[in-house]
């Protein structure tokens, strides 16, 4: 086996014009990893935000980035090689992983490549029943959705706030959905359909049959009707756009209910909120080969079902970026890998 690889890197901050195609080493495991040979690596927002520089967070915040960097912590893949110390998974074993986040978030993760290494402890086997496109599609937002929602599955303290996050009971509540296209938004109408809820989706409205389908009770769109003057008594609002607007689906909510903002910063309403009897919670989402062993059987028998908006080769991630940054994304974008 060669000792390079094919690799998206970028040599500094700027736009999508920054990522390369080019040679790199190709990593090696150590000591509990697995060496995956990637077939498809996932978009998400974090990678954006690390080309970028995390330009929005502040300055305290912004992790320190080694260059070159290579982007991207969602891969699907084959079982190339493992560390001596590593039992349950085997060369030739098709994997998903959401790789060392939000522990790699300066570079570390480094999954538009075609070979990343990966501990074991955050690798699952592929549902077997989708394509790597589709799994590579899911490890990030479907284990936000998860967490949020469902189960944090750590005890890892709160970088958000003081206390734990807690999901709550979702059977015969009433769930608004906000972004209900995009690539958490979608799974998170699913998993909120799955666990007995009443669903509402808010996306524009070239995206209601597609969230009918994934289950959606109800459907609004944001660009003929603002949600928040027409919603009352509802039990939860996950937002997953977030940010300094949140606070606005505060007034849907019932006394007791909740917001979750997947994205809480620039949220402002703490002390409406707490007039209003309604919990804000949020929480970081992290790597878990056991969650996504959970899942992947969700995935398997079509419970859950990941959307793909557009695939593109690895060789034009820089495209790929650009089509996220127009925004209006259904689903997934994913890289594949020849």
């Amino acid at each position: 086996m060669s000792d390079t690889m094919k690799a998206v890197r970028f040599h500094g901050f700027g736009g999508p014009e920054v990522l390369r195609y080019e040679t790199a080493a190709r990593p090696e495991p150590t000591a509990g990893e697995v060496l995956v040979r990637v077939r498809a690596a996932g978009l998400n927002p974090p990678d954006l935000y690390l080309r970028e520089g995390y330009r929005m967070l502040p300055p305290e915040w912004q992790p320190p980035v080694r260059f070159p960097a290579i982007p991207g912590t969602d891969i699907s893949g084959v079982v190339e090689a493992v560390a001596e110390d590593i039992v349950g998974f085997s060369v030739g074993d098709e994997v998903y992983s959401m790789v060392r986040f939000p522990g790699g978030l300066a570079g570390d993760s480094s999954a538009y490549a075609e070979y990343v290494s990966v501990p074991a402890s955050e690798l699952a086997p592929k549902p077997a029943s989708i394509d790597h496109v589709q799994a590579a599609g899911a490890p990030m937002s479907l284990l936000t959705a998860w967490q949020f929602l469902v189960d944090p599955g750590h005890d890892e303290p709160n970088p958000l706030q003081p206390d734990r996050h807690v999901p709550v009971p979702l059977e015969n509540r009433t769930v608004l959905v906000n972004g209900a296209a995009g690539g958490v938004g979608h799974l998170a109408v699913q998993v909120a359909k799955w666990r007995g809820a009443r669903v509402i989706a808010v996306a524009s409205g070239r995206h209601e049959a597609l969230l009918r389908e994934l289950g959606a009770d109800e459907f609004i769109d944001y660009t003929q009707t603002a949600p928040e003057t027409v919603v009352r008594g509802a039990d939860l609002v996950i937002d997953t756009v977030g940010g300094p607007k949140a606070g606005r689906f505060l007034r849907t909510l019932k006394r007791g209910g909740a917001l979750f903002p997947i994205f809480p910063l620039g949220f402002s309403g703490a002390e409406e909120a707490a007039k209003l009897g309604v919990t804000v919670s949020t929480t970081q989402v992290r790597s878990s080969g056991a969650q996504l062993d959970d899942v992947g059987r969700l995935l398997d028998d079509g419970t859950l079902r990941v959307v793909i908006d557009s695939t593109y080769p690895l060789s034009q991630a820089r495209q790929a970026h650009e089509r996220a940054a127009r925004g209006h994304v259904q689903g997934k974008i994913v890289l594949t890998v020849e």
